[in-house]
């Protein structure tokens, strides 16, 4: 079945839990050298971001990638001054998950409602945002589906506009909202370090 072959990769990975304001912090160091770091609410149990990071060409330490949460400021590399920053006014793109469905908001889309169109490509694995006035056009992949090789279902999909923001809700089948129900149980097994504490317990 291949539904537990991500749960397996966690559940094998190299696990660290940190416990600081009010989150439980997880990092996950898997076989391959690919690195992981997820944030929790440890009251809900909600994802707040999901970045990866793999070794570069050369062996070293690459840049962190936001999967789900804030996109990294530029202002948070210091030796990295970035000298041709993005406009504030262009749209930002993130996710922000809930704890039954995936969710992205598109900051700085003032068009009404009825110009979007959100969609489902079952060849390409992704779902794309078009306009009709031709002001912006997104492809983007759901990750988590294509882990637990699931399908793209175009009936789980729906959109919303409010405050120049446009919001694309992605429900979750059940088969994920199942794994993650029990990563979550064993997460809550690892011993979590304090934020006093000198170094993390792993598990």
């Amino acid at each position: 079945m291949a539904v537990p072959s991500w749960l397996e990769r966690l559940r094998a990975a190299g696990k660290t839990a940190l416990v600081q304001d009010g989150k439980r912090k997880i990092h996950y160091l898997f076989e391959d050298g690919k690195e992981m770091a997820e944030e929790y609410d440890i009251k809900t149990g909600q994802l707040m971001s999901r970045k990866w990071r793999e070794k570069n060409t050369l062996g070293g330490t690459g840049k962190w990638q936001v999967e789900v949460g804030e996109p990294t400021s530029p202002l948070l590399g210091a030796l990295e001054s970035e000298l041709i920053t993005e406009s504030s006014s262009n749209p930002i793109f993130m996710r922000k998950d809930t704890l039954s469905s995936f969710q992205w908001r598109i900051r700085n889309l003032p068009y009404p409602k009825e110009v979007y169109s959100v969609s489902v490509e079952q060849e390409q694995r992704c779902c794309v945002i078009r306009t009709t006035n031709k002001k912006y056009y997104k492809k983007f992949s759901i990750p988590d589906l294509d882990r637990y090789h699931l399908p793209l279902d175009a009936a789980a999909l729906s959109f919303t506009h409010a405050n120049n923001t446009l919001i694309i809700t992605y429900q979750k089948p059940k088969e994920i909202l199942a794994a993650e129900e029990q990563l979550q149980k064993e997460l809550k097994k690892i011993k979590a370090a304090n934020s006093g504490d000198a170094d993390c317990k792993t598990q």
